[in-house]
């Protein structure tokens, strides 16, 4: 027996609309369908699913468990074509390419806002897909040639890829002026996973960096908040909540530009991947779509200025 089943935009809309209005009148008037129409659409569809997707009551209507599970999945389906729409617009009206970028949590943070910024004023006709990945997710899809330009911290597994040096960095802990860690002048990573932890995100490229990093050492993190930039990781630190970890690059940026994380103090961690170089990262440069080769001169050459300021 097939037991495949077909759903069309139509069904989900009308699914949408009811439980935003909670009536099937008002929900056919918005879909613009008659409501004997939508009452039959909604009948095929929970026939074909065999559960109902929303309870009768004299109020209306309201989602049953199994339409609000087709609920979430129908939100998403819209939020995709809308983004796919917005990704499409721009040829319609005459775009020359677009190009897409996987960079860690430290590049897209740090230092891509800026150098993005200039090409992009540079060439307007031109778009950037950007997406933050783990280094090792982001090697792979360079390679696989899912992706055009990756921006990672060095590793041994970029044999095989073109690379240029992008920036140099590292990463440091963030402590409050009054914690007993802030004496130190340098530290190993072991030493202070007692430590209750700020963390960006779950999901976020330097959070799994450093779960990762605890796991090789037979630990975890004591992980007290997550948060959603390097900018509160620093204050939630200067607030007494915790510890963090950043790049020295964004340690310095919220320092200089907050009053409120000045009395942050940094500490240096002495383990072997503390030193997070970066590096872009292509299969072959003489492969490149003209506006991907352009954007990876670009920001090879914004790299080579500033190790050559910082040397």
């Amino acid at each position: 027996m097939d037991e495949t089943m077909y759903y069309d935009l139509p069904d989900l809309r009308l699914v949408a609309a009811i439980a935003d209005s909670g009536s099937l009148t008002r929900a056919a008037g918005r879909v613009h369908l008659a409501p004997s129409s939508a009452s039959h659409r909604l009948t095929q569809l929970e026939a074909a699913l065999g559960v109902p997707l929303f309870a009768r009551h004299h109020r209306g209507l309201t989602p049953t468990a199994a339409g609000e599970s087709l609920l979430r999945h129908a939100r998403q389906v819209f939020a995709q074509l809308e983004q796919m729409h917005a990704d499409l617009a721009p040829y319609a009206s005459g775009l020359n390419s677009q190009v897409t970028v996987f960079a860690n949590t430290n590049a897209i943070n740090c230092f891509l806002p800026e150098d993005l910024g200039d090409f992009l004023r540079e060439h307007p006709r031109i778009r950037v897909s950007l997406e933050e990945q783990p280094s090792p997710a982001i090697i792979q899809a360079v390679a696989a040639g899912q992706v055009e330009i990756g921006v990672v911290a060095a590793e041994r597994s970029l044999s095989g890829l073109e690379t240029q040096p992008y920036r140099r960095d590292r990463l440091v802990l963030v402590v409050p002026a009054g914690h007993p860690l802030a004496g130190r002048a340098a530290v190993d990573f072991a030493e202070v996973l007692d430590q209750p932890f700020v963390c960006l995100h779950a999901g976020s490229a330097i959070h799994t960096f450093m779960m990762n990093a605890a796991a090789q050492l037979g630990r975890s993190l004591d992980v007290r908040i997550q948060v959603r930039s390097f900018n509160a990781v620093c204050r939630m630190v200067a607030a007494g909540v915790g510890i963090g970890m950043v790049p020295r690059s964004a340690a310095s940026l919220e320092t200089t530009a907050s009053p409120a994380v000045d009395s942050l103090k940094t500490v240096k961690i002495n383990d072997s991947w503390a030193p997070r170089d970066l590096q872009l990262c292509v299969r072959a440069r003489a492969a490149l779509s003209p506006a991907a080769a352009a954007l990876f001169d670009h920001l090879a050459g914004k790299g080579r200025l500033a190790l050559t300021a910082a040397a």
